[in-house]
This record gives C-alpha cells, sequence and structure tokens, in this order.
C-alpha cells in the first residue's frame, strides 16, 4: 500500500526520496509509495559552445563518470547476462518453426525472468513457443503468472486474447486466474470489464470469487477514486457470506486515507475493529499515520501511533520511516532527529530509506552542513549509499551553488559499486546545466548512454533547455532528431 505520498510534487522539486513499499502477497496488495521526480533546468547565459557528439572519453580527473575500467559486481553482472541471453536466444528461436524440441528449463527459466522484468512482449513469444514443444501440458499456473506481467503493464487486449487462448486449450479457468484478469481490467481503468469477468467468474459452478478476488477488485477501485463501487462491493461480499480480511480492510483504509477522507477512513477501522476477526496490524497502523501525516496532521498522527501502541500493534521500520518524512515535510526537525534516536535505542537499524529521507529533508531546508553530517554518519554505520542518495546531495549542493562538492560525489561514485540510473544522471545533468558547465553536461550524457541509462523526456527536455537558453540551436537540433528517433520521440508523433 503506498503509506506515504511524495512530498514533493511539480518538476521544479528535489529528487524525491526512496519507495516506501509494503510488499503484499496474497495476503497483501503491492503498491508503490512515492515517485521520484528530478528538477527542472534553469540556466544563466554563457558563450560556450558545443554539439552533440557521436562518442566520448570519460575525464576521471574531472571527477566524471568512467565507464571504461569499471563494472558492476560480478555476482550482479553475470546474472544479469545469464539471463538477458537466456531470454534472447529464447526469443529468437520463438520466430522459428523448427525449434520444437528444446530443454524444458531453458524455455521456461527464460519464460520467467520476462516475466520478472515485466517484458511483456517478450514474455508472449516464449509462451507461444513454448506450446509449440511436445513435452507441452497446459497449465493454469503458466497463464497467471502471464496476465500477472500484463496486468503491471496494461495490457487488457493481450489478456482478452490469452484467455481465449487459455479457453481453447481446454484448461478450466481457476480462481486464481479469473482474480489476476480482473486485476489485469482494473489496473487498466476497466472497471466494466472486470466487474464483467467477476460476474462470469460467480456463474462458474465450482469458482467462486474469494476475499482475494474481492480484495484485488477493491483495490483496483479505490486506486480509481471510485469508493461507491467499494461500498457496493463490501455489500456483496456480506450477501454471500465473503467476510473482509484484515488485507481487505487495511485496502480501503488506505485508499480512503490517500484520498483525504479521513473520517470514512476511520469509520472503516472502527468496523475492522468491531468485527473482531480481522484485527488491525502493522499495516493498518502505517496506512493510519501515514495518511494523517502526508495531509501534515502531525498531532493526528502521533495520537494514533499511541493508541495503535495501546492496541498492542509494534511499529516496524517502515512506521518510523513515515514518522521521520511527516516530521521532516513539516519542519520539525528536531522530533525527526529523536525518532532517529528512538530508533538507535530500540536497536532499530537506520536503513539506507531512513537515511535518504532524512539527507533529502536537510538538503531541501538547505540544511547543508546537518545533511552532510547525515551523510558521513551513514557511512560511519556502514549503511551503503544508493543513486538515490547521491542525487539529494547533488540537488542540495545545486540548489546553494556548491558545484566543487558535486565534483566530489562524482568521485565518490567513480570508486563505488553503486548502480546508477537514468534519474541521477538526469539530476546531475540538471545541475551542471543551471552552472553553465555545457561540456560536463554534454559529457555526462554521453557516459549516461555507457552506462546502459536511456535518456527519457526528462534528459532531453532539460538539454534542450539549456542548449536553447545559450542560443547552441546546432545542439538542440541534434538532441531532438536523436528524441525523435526514440520511443519517446515515436509516442509524441503519435499523440
Amino acid at each position: 500500500m503506498e503509506l506515504i505520498q511524495n512530498p514533493i510534487q511539480g518538476i521544479n522539486s528535489a529528487y524525491a526520496i526512496e519507495n516506501i513499499k509494503l510488499c503484499f502477497s496474497r495476503q497483501h496488495i503491492p503498491s508503490t509509495v512515492c515517485s521520484r521526480r528530478v528538477a527542472s533546468v534553469s540556466t544563466t547565459p554563457t558563450t560556450c559552445s558545443t554539439k552533440i557528439p557521436n562518442d566520448g572519453t570519460g575525464k576521471m580527473g574531472s571527477g566524471l563518470i568512467s565507464t571504461r575500467h569499471r563494472v558492476d559486481p560480478k555476482k550482479e553482472l553475470s546474472r544479469i547476462l545469464r539471463a538477458e541471453s537466456a531470454v534472447k536466444g529464447i526469443e529468437r528461436k520463438a520466430n522459428s518453426e523448427k525449434y520444437l524440441t528444446l530443454w524444458p528449463k531453458a524455455v521456461l527459466e527464460a519464460l520467467d525472468e520476462a516475466i520478472k522484468e515485466n517484458r511483456w512482449q517478450s514474455a508472449l513469444k516464449i509462451f507461444n513457443l513454448l506450446r509449440k514443444q511436445h513435452w507441452y501440458e497446459p497449465r493454469c499456473k503458466t497463464y497467471t503468472k502471464l496476465f500477472k506481467v500484463l496486468g503491471n503493464c496494461k495490457q487488457p487486449d493481450q489478456a482478452s486474447l490469452l484467455f481465449e487462448v487459455m479457453l481453447s486449450e481446454g484448461l478450466k479457468p481457476t480462481i486464481d486466474v479469473y482474480t489476476s484478469l480482473i486485476a489485469v481490467y482494473g489496473k487498466s481503468g476497466l472497471l466494466d470489464k472486470a466487474f464483467s469477468t467477476l460476474e462470469y467468474m460467480k456463474s462458474a459452478s465450482d469458482c467462486k470469487p474469494d476475499v482475494f478476488t474481492f480484495t484485488v477488485l477493491i483495490s483496483c477501485c479505490c486506486k480509481l477514486g471510485r469508493f461507491d463501487l467499494v461500498k457496493s462491493i463490501v455489500l456483496e461480499m456480506s450477501y454471500l457470506g465473503v467476510g473482509c480480511s484484515t488485507v481487505t480492510y487495511n485496502t480501503i483504509i488506505d485508499g480512503y486515507g490517500k484520498a483525504g477522507m479521513f473520517e470514512e477512513m476511520e469509520n472503516v477501522l472502527a468496523d475492522m475493529i468491531e468485527d473482531g476477526d480481522s484485527l488491525p496490524d502493522v499495516f493498518t497502523l502505517n496506512s493510519i499515520i501515514g495518511s494523517y501525516g502526508n495531509g501534515g496532521d502531525t498531532k493526528k498522527m502521533e495520537s494514533w501511533y499511541n493508541r495503535f501502541q495501546l492496541m498492542g500493534v509494534q511499529p516496524d521500520i517502515t512506521t518510523f520511516n513515515i514518522l521521520i518524512l511527516s516530521f521532516g515535510k513539516a519542519g520539525m526537525y528536531k522530533k525527526m532527529c529523536s525518532v532517529m534516536e528512538f530508533m538507535e535505542k530500540r536497536f532499530f537499524s537506520l536503513t539506507t530509506v531512513t537515511y535518504n529521507i532524512v539527507i533529502e529533508t536537510f538538503g531541501k531546508a538547505g540544511r547543508i552542513e546537518k545533511m552532510d553530517d547525515i551523510f558521513r554518519k551513514m557511512k560511519y554505520q556502514g549503511v551503503k549509499p544508493n543513486s538515490i542518495t547521491y542525487c539529494s546531495l547533488v540537488n542540495a549542493y545545486s540548489k546553494v551553488g556548491l558545484l566543487v562538492k558535486i565534483d566530489s560525489i562524482l568521485r565518490q561514485i567513480v570508486n563505488s559499486d553503486v548502480i546508477l540510473d537514468t534519474p541521477f544522471f538526469n539530476c546531475i545533468i540538471n545541475s551542471y546545466g543551471q552552472a553553465g558547465d555545457l561540456a560536463t553536461m554534454k559529457e555526462l550524457y554521453i557516459q549516461m548512454e555507457e552506462r546502459k541509462c536511456k535518456p527519457d523526456k526528462v534528459t532531453f527536455a532539460t538539454m534542450i533547455k539549456t542548449y536553447t537558453a545559450h542560443g547552441i540551436f546546432d545542439a538542440v537540433h541534434e538532441l531532438e532528431k536523436q528524441m525523435i528517433s526514440t520511443d519517446i520521440g515515436k509516442k509524441r508523433l503519435m499523440e
């Protein structure tokens, strides 16, 4: 459940904190907490002229990130290469009619890897090859996995076709199949199809919807703000004799909380307590205090935290991260630090997420010395910084014009095994663009591609705006051509 909304909205915000996730299996419905934003560019005129070259060299002395002599940790790199090779190898064979006796393990592992990476097109190609094998046996479990990836990628049409294929193979859909199909339609915003699938499921003689099926549908309705449908689903569950589980209540509470419907949220909590069979747990606690904390009502947040303690519900690391983020957002830095001290006294290890929240908070407030102290403590405690940590530091230094500090950050990254991502490069490119150092900005753009980090619309928008402000239109035209050749440009042309 998304417990904490990103307190920073809009493209001019700093890089937001790392996701705080409550990952649910069949008992816990998954969703993401925070989205990561990158500051947009504002530039200062300069006479520097440059073009986007086809290649470049890393400049270690200048603090730039070089890929010439650095690789990811060996085990991770090996795993990535094996997985990529397996998927690509099997995918190539999927386009041929002659590979009908492949080794089962190779095909199934490639399929699982494609599903794990949410590569729905590869997954369907490999599944098509799987169906051609002489040893292939149709299984509902395989279809359930495929529906899951199609739901994550919002491909309802493909899911409908896949369901027809499943029926053509003589398989009788299970509860899990129907539930995953409902999730595909719900995540894609097609609630009518989701409900019609539910009705179709109810008509099956031996495949009645269970509490998990209803909870998945409730989760989709909450995300779309259709709380009127949530109420009707709960009534139908009661009519069918399907009781709400703790996860069902938590899903509704979380939905109301994110929508700012605090009275309704507390009413559902009261129903949950009165039910007696599904008592509040730490996820309930985190949803309640996260909702009030995100809404800026720290008094209510603290009050509910204490009330849950009296109920015997113990906090976890996510609870403390929520408190720290909420106090930091409200500018209550003493309370934020007191939560950290409390965690250490109670032997809760401060994680990378915890430190990232505090570093981001002090950085946004312009309290650079305090931010540096926390960063030093993080390294001293042996907690490994990640891409988000460095992005928060870069944003803070850029805000106060400390370009030398940014150079220092780049040198630290060169000597580490941190895995960088596109948002980090967007952040660092923006910082040097703001400072008017277009040569370094250009070099980072080159190294971004060397690191296999694909430029996104933020990357192109930042650099185009910077070059335009400096009157370097040949570089602007080159970037526009590059953007058009990417998926970003193709999508824009289709709009």
